[in-house]
């Protein structure tokens, strides 16, 4: 069944049917559209039970029917009752007009309706104007009444790359105390869609300039101010410097687990004491327990953090790759070969890492060179060649000749190394 048969029955009936939302927020920025949003005003529930019979109610709260694919939704108006995200009372009403249902909305650009049937526009709060003018403000004083609009709002940020106007900020700051009420999965389900965006920083940097950064990445919020030593960092502090390396890590993977090992890969430098700063020794190891407490806290996938604790735990041994010993490069890349960040995914970590002001990135490509080592020596050969099974045994043994291999292989006249490249 067409939409516009589905507005028409509707409309025999007495009522309207507009498109909402999102859709139109994404219709009008050209954005790809995955999902129609729908709104019914004028009739009720079983009004529209009895015209589409078909129709799957879904939804606790308040009704939300499954048609034929299409989640429809009926006007509604909403009274606080209590702390949270849910502590809501929602009523339905064939009463309601489309205008009331969108003043409970969170922002400008997520209140427009469109009616189906006569195009109509519904626009009550300006929000084609505020995408037009790259700005996310809040609809009205009703945004402090749900606290998972603070995360909301630093997605949509850092998604759409708007800027937050000042009086929804202070909107943001007015609800910190509620932010605990959120449950875990809600939080990480914004950070992974803040993840996704071209700038992530950005979910990040509003959530500081509300003073709300604390509140559920503490660790993050604990690198502001860390200084570093500016030779290297002339970014600024520890935080700041985290945002580019996040920033940076989109343009190179759409692989989330390495994003969230680019945020998370300076944890350390947050728990180092003020008199040790500009430097921060022992910050990968550090690091390793701030990404579990994060990951736990938030329930973030097992994949992620243990991604996370190997780019922290390993970053600065691979920014300093070519300076290791044979012995230690063997023993990096096999530790790293073994993880799920992979020799691919710690490479992108460090070239994050590096790449945003030295001006001379790690020349040494550990992630070719340490895959064509462990093509060359492997564990059969050495069981072959020295007719051993003893696994520990030929684990020793398998080092031996890595550490011989690599030793060979600098050793080589032929061999010269620029531009990030290796060549024999």
């Amino acid at each position: 069944m067409q939409t516009e048969q589905i507005a028409k029955r509707i409309q025999e009936a007495g009522g309207r049917l507009y498109y909402v939302g999102g859709y139109l927020r994404d219709r009008i920025l050209g954005l790809p559209v995955h999902d129609e949003d729908f709104c019914v005003t004028g009739i009720s529930t079983k009004q529209f039970e009895s015209i589409f019979p078909q129709a799957k109610i879904r939804g606790k709260s308040f009704a939300v029917y499954d048609l034929e694919g299409r989640e429809i939704a009926f006007a509604r108006k909403e009274r606080k009752i209590g702390k949270g995200h849910k502590r809501f009372e929602v009523e339905t009403s064939p009463n309601i007009p489309i205008e009331e249902d969108l003043a409970r909305r969170d922002i400008t650009i997520n209140a427009m309706a469109q009616d189906i049937l006569t195009k109509q526009w519904i626009d009550p709060y300006n929000g084609k104007k505020d995408l037009q003018e790259k700005r996310i403000r809040a609809v009205s004083k009703a945004f402090q009444e749900d606290p998972l609009r603070v995360y909301r709002v630093a997605r949509f940020a850092a998604m759409l790359e708007f800027e937050v106007e000042e009086e929804t900020i202070q909107f943001m700051q007015q609800l910190k105390q509620e932010l605990t009420t959120l449950s875990p999965e809600r939080i990480f389900h914004e950070l992974e869609k803040a993840l996704k965006a071209s700038k992530p920083s950005i979910f990040f940097r509003v959530l500081k300039r509300a003073n709300v950064l604390e509140v559920h990445f503490k660790e993050i919020y604990d690198l502001i101010d860390s200084i570093q030593p500016r030779k290297y960092h002339p970014e600024g502090d520890s935080f700041e410097h985290t945002m580019q390396v996040v920033d940076k890590s989109t343009l190179l993977t759409k692989d989330l687990k390495i994003r969230f090992s680019c945020l998370v890969h300076d944890l350390g430098k947050g728990v180092t004491p003020k008199e040790m700063q500009p430097h921060h020794y022992g910050h990968d190891e550090k690091g390793v327990s701030l990404v579990e407490n994060l990951g736990k806290r938030l329930k973030i996938p097992k994949a992620w953090i243990k991604c996370g604790k190997v780019a922290a735990k390993e970053h600065m041994k691979g920014g300093i790759f070519e300076k290791m010993t044979p012995a230690k490069q063997v023993d990096f890349i096999t530790r790293v070969e073994k993880s799920l960040l992979g020799l691919d995914g710690m490479k992108i970590v460090v070239e994050c890492d590096k790449s945003r002001n030295e001006g001379s990135l790690n020349n040494i490509m550990f992630d070719v060179l340490g895959k064509e080592m462990l093509q060359a020596v492997t564990g059969k050969q050495i069981q072959q060649k020295y007719d051993i099974k003893d696994g520990k045994q030929i684990a020793e043994y398998l080092r031996v000749e890595r550490i011989k291999w690599l030793k060979q292989y600098w050793n080589s006249s032929m061999k010269t190394i620029y531009n990030g490249t290796i060549k024999k």
